[in-house]
């Protein structure tokens, strides 16, 4: 008797434990605020197709880091990508440009791949405080020399709490 309530004990104590393990999982991860993808249709990205993402700060003391996330196939034919990030904050817009390179210099993609596609994280900026609480907004467009840019498949932005 006094081994199957021992052997009891133990379950509970693991079930427990491993309860316990995945709830700090969870808790360790940084919250995003925004987390946005948007497709390009038939891989063309125009100049006119700015990706917009509303998103509302609901903490200003925090830091924030703000990402720039690319995906396209194998078929783009560049190393790199030029974009325009303007920076809404209801009363005014501040534009910066950014260049990313996508490809080492024999021609690998730098970015995490799944078959045909590759995905990117690219930093926009680290450490990032905003001026107030409140609703912002980031729209992006192409800055290539082509119009449309082929073979960029979707575009997004992750906006998460810096450690």
């Amino acid at each position: 008797m006094a081994q199957k309530i021992n052997l009891l004990l133990n379950k509970k104590q693991i079930i427990l434990l491993g309860f316990l393990f995945i709830t700090s999982l969870f808790v360790s991860c940084t919250p995003s605020v925004i987390d946005s993808n948007v497709e390009i249709a038939n891989r063309r990205w125009t100049y006119r197709n700015h990706i917009s993402t509303p998103f509302e700060v609901k903490d200003n003391t925090k830091a924030y880091n703000i990402y720039f996330k690319l995906r396209h196939t194998a078929d783009y034919k560049y190393a790199n990508i030029f974009i325009l990030a303007h920076f809404k904050d209801g009363k005014k817009m501040i534009t910066r440009r950014y260049q990313y390179k996508l490809a080492k210099n024999d021609g690998e993609w730098l970015g995490s791949g799944s078959g045909n596609v590759f995905s990117y994280s690219l930093p926009m900026l680290t450490n990032h405080h905003f001026p107030r609480n409140g609703k912002f907004e980031i729209e992006i467009e192409q800055n290539m020399r082509d119009n449309p840019l082929l073979e960029v498949s979707d575009v997004g932005l992750l906006i998460e709490e810096a450690r």
